[in-house]
């Protein structure tokens, strides 16, 4: 069954529901940690029962079947007969696996396809309350059979509102104002009233609400005689809570009659049958949770692993923005049109210097308006850092577990602010770096004890801006780093020989790990040991005009932090020109600039080279590289060299002319240049001409292994 993805209705739910998994994800690992919270134990119930309002006013069963059932596992934790354990934990994660790939495929405008049967059979499991828990005493068995009474005489369907029937039946997917508080009052004030008044009310002729007797009636059909009614139970039930409020059991149970009949009802006993079920009748015993942790596990896996292909290619298309930070949008483009007719009326002064000492005021107006403008505009698309942080809880708690490691999780500037896109690019490469510090940082608890460190390794994850930059440090209190590990096994994979090994700082030494197929496990394991990541981590970094540094100490840790720009919309760069073409250089890529003496360079094994402060810097021409028609030119004598960085290496670009810094405005390349190698956009300067973007990683990677 298709979807219309563009419903309003339905882009409204996968919003909120979205929101909803990603809290859930952050309240369910600290529930584990603090299993008496009643509170977060309230509120992760909320969530899946949220969803399961929305996914059944929608008509999406499969997803309401999951929130359900999950619904009843805490519920059962609600009422403290379950406790919350991590083998809990083990079946009721992955359904947040689930939904999340049932939710891609509703933004690919499908059906959600149904939970794998071993996730909702561990469900079903769980929603049987612990044996050793007090249960409530039954009722004697004589209390609940009395005497036999005359049964109700059944209520026709027509003799009830139809659109109240039909909205029962799960036949129509609203119902109105009247009609939900006629169900409201319903469950407020049961009927106590004799079974012939059911006979009296059916004679009444239909209106805009139904009576007490009515809607017990259709329950009656609809479930099975008895089932609501016991009168001999009733004269012990505590009294209906007065005044306009229902219990959440009540709620609960209304919501259920509105999402269709008996769909997670077990089969309604038949009326007459002894409520107290023998002991042969006795359900089976719930298999353990912890057998069934891995499957379940599996399983989930499996469910999502198509939809993370889809959810590659499709980004998220939504923001919330603050209403004050719009109507201060507002507000600056009100100023930018008093600016707009200030300029437009100067035309018609008659004294040019007076004309020009106006026309100078409202240039200097409008740079500051446009300046604000800009900033706030540029806030509309930031995102706070937690929108990624908010995954590793999950992510360290499950890996920590599967490892058998003890591992606490410690993060700080998740309110820290930046660009929606670098909060979408960013997800990936510190996933990697957050299980690489888990993996191989933390050691086993048993190691830890013998080092004299407490048994529970800490991972720290910090954000914090830095000017127009925002640094992200990834730190934990593990073994640290061996630099002469990681020489030796450069070594042993032929990357370098022995000397060049030798020649290495422990910094370059750390900077190994980068390299692709560089690993110091000796055994490949799911999570580990195949020498992939860190290196596109790398690439990743340095393709969002970010650094990566790393600081590491034997038996104390390691320290990585990355520094990326708050925004990839608007660049500073530093403007250059080649011969008579203009390009721009990210100015987080550049380092210094000096002036350029031939007499100083040598040739290092075929490469260029020039001394600074002790050591050989490479050089390289861009004119050759960027202009048509200059491979073959002679070398100038004089020129500027741009020391930029590609992440911890140093490259100097030589170039004709250094025009200045400017901000600007980065705009992709048509489809003919789309994917040149070196090239990241294009841009207008300020006089009108074209400048393009230089990619410098980019640009090293396509030309740094010719000649320069």
């Amino acid at each position: 069954m298709a979807l219309n993805a563009d419903d309003e209705i339905l882009q409204d739910f996968m919003v909120e529901a979205g929101e909803i998994l990603e809290q859930l994800n952050e309240q369910l690992v600290e529930l584990e940690r603090s299993p008496d919270d009643h509170d977060l134990l309230n509120a992760v119930f909320r969530g899946f029962h949220t969803i399961k309002g929305g996914a059944g006013f929608l008509g999406l069963n499969n997803m309401v079947d999951v929130c359900h059932r999950s619904e009843d596992v805490f519920n059962l934790l609600r009422n403290g007969q379950k406790q919350v354990t991590a083998q809990l934990m083990d079946t009721v994660l992955p359904v947040l696996d689930v939904l999340n790939a049932q939710f891609e495929q509703l933004r690919a405008a499908e059906e959600p396809g149904p939970a794998p049967a071993e996730l909702l059979q561990g469900l079903e499991a769980l929603a049987q309350a612990d044996a050793e828990q007090p249960a409530v005493a039954p009722p004697p068995a004589a209390a609940l059979a009395p005497a036999p009474i005359p049964e109700p005489t059944p209520v026709p369907v027509a003799a009830a509102p139809a659109s109240v029937a039909a909205m029962v039946e799960g036949e129509m997917g609203d119902i109105t104002d009247e009609e939900f508080e006629a169900l409201l009052d319903a469950l407020e004030h049961p009927s106590s009233t004799q079974p012939a008044a059911a006979a009296e009310a059916a004679a009444t002729p239909a209106g805009d609400d139904i009576t007490e007797e009515e809607f017990e009636a259709l329950l009656d059909e609809l479930h099975g005689k008895g089932q609501f009614k016991a009168p001999a139970v009733e004269a012990t039930a505590p009294p209906a809570p007065a005044g306009d409020e229902i219990t959440e059991e009540e709620f609960e149970n209304l919501l259920d009659e509105l999402h269709g009949k008996g769909q997670f009802k077990a089969p309604a006993p038949a009326a007459g049958a002894p409520a107290a079920a023998s002991p042969a009748a006795a359900p089976a015993p719930a298999p353990a949770p912890a057998a069934a942790a891995a499957p379940v596990r599996a399983v989930a896996a499996a469910a999502a692993e198509p939809a993370g292909d889809k959810a590659a290619a499709q980004a998220e298309t939504t923001v919330r923005v603050d209403t004050k930070r719009l109507d201060d949008i507002m507000n600056m483009v009100g100023e930018l049109v008093l600016v707009r007719n200030r300029i437009a009326t100067l035309a018609h002064v008659g004294d040019i210097n007076q004309a020009r000492e106006e026309m100078i005021k409202a240039v200097a107006n409008l740079d500051v308006v446009t300046g604000d403008l800009q900033t706030s505009v540029m806030k509309t698309r930031m995102q706070p850092i937690k929108k990624v942080f908010g995954r590793f809880p999950r992510v360290v708690r499950d890996l920590a577990r599967t490892l058998k490691k003890e591992v606490n999780l410690v993060m700080q500037g998740e309110d820290t602010d930046l660009d929606k896109n670098l909060v979408e690019a960013l997800a990936d490469p510190m996933v990697h770096l957050v299980r690489n510090a888990v993996d191989h940082g933390v050691e086993m608890p048993e190691v830890r004890e013998k080092a004299g460190k407490p048994r529970q390794g800490t991972l720290l994850l910090a954000a914090e801006q830095e000017g127009d930059h925002i640094l992200l440090i990834i730190e934990d209190d593990g073994a640290g780093m061996d630099p002469e590990v990681l020489r030796r096994k450069a070594v042993e994979k032929g990357m370098m020989d022995a000397d060049a090994a030798a020649r290495l700082d422990d910094k370059e030494a750390f900077n190994l790990i980068f390299a692709a197929g560089f690993s110091t496990k000796t055994e490949i394991s799911d999570v580990s040991g195949r020498g992939v990541g860190m290196d596109v981590v790398k690439t990743r970094i340095a393709q969002l005009n970010g650094s990566i540094d790393i600081d590491s100490q034997r038996g104390k840790g390691t320290r990585l932090s990355i520094k990326v720009p708050l925004t990839l919309a608007i660049m500073p760069t530093l403007m250059i020109k080649l011969r008579e073409q203009t390009f721009a250089l990210p100015l987080v890529s550049v380092n210094e600039i000096f002036h350029l003496d031939l007499t100083k360079t040598n040739v290092v094994d075929g490469q260029l080279v020039v001394m600074v402060r002790g050591k050989a810097l490479p050089l390289y021409y861009l004119t050759r590289w960027l202009v048509g028609g200059c491979r073959g030119v002679p070398l100038p004598e004089t020129g500027h060299v741009v020391v930029v960085h590609i992440g911890t290496q140093l490259v100097g670009f030589v170039v004709d002319y250094l025009i200045g810094q400017e901000e600007v405005v980065i705009k992709p390349l048509g489809s003919m240049l789309h994917g040149t190698p070196g090239l990241a956009g294009a841009t207008i300067t300020g006089d009108g001409k074209i400048a393009l973007i230089l990619d410098v990683p980019g640009l090293m990677k396509a030309y740094g292994r010719r000649q320069a």
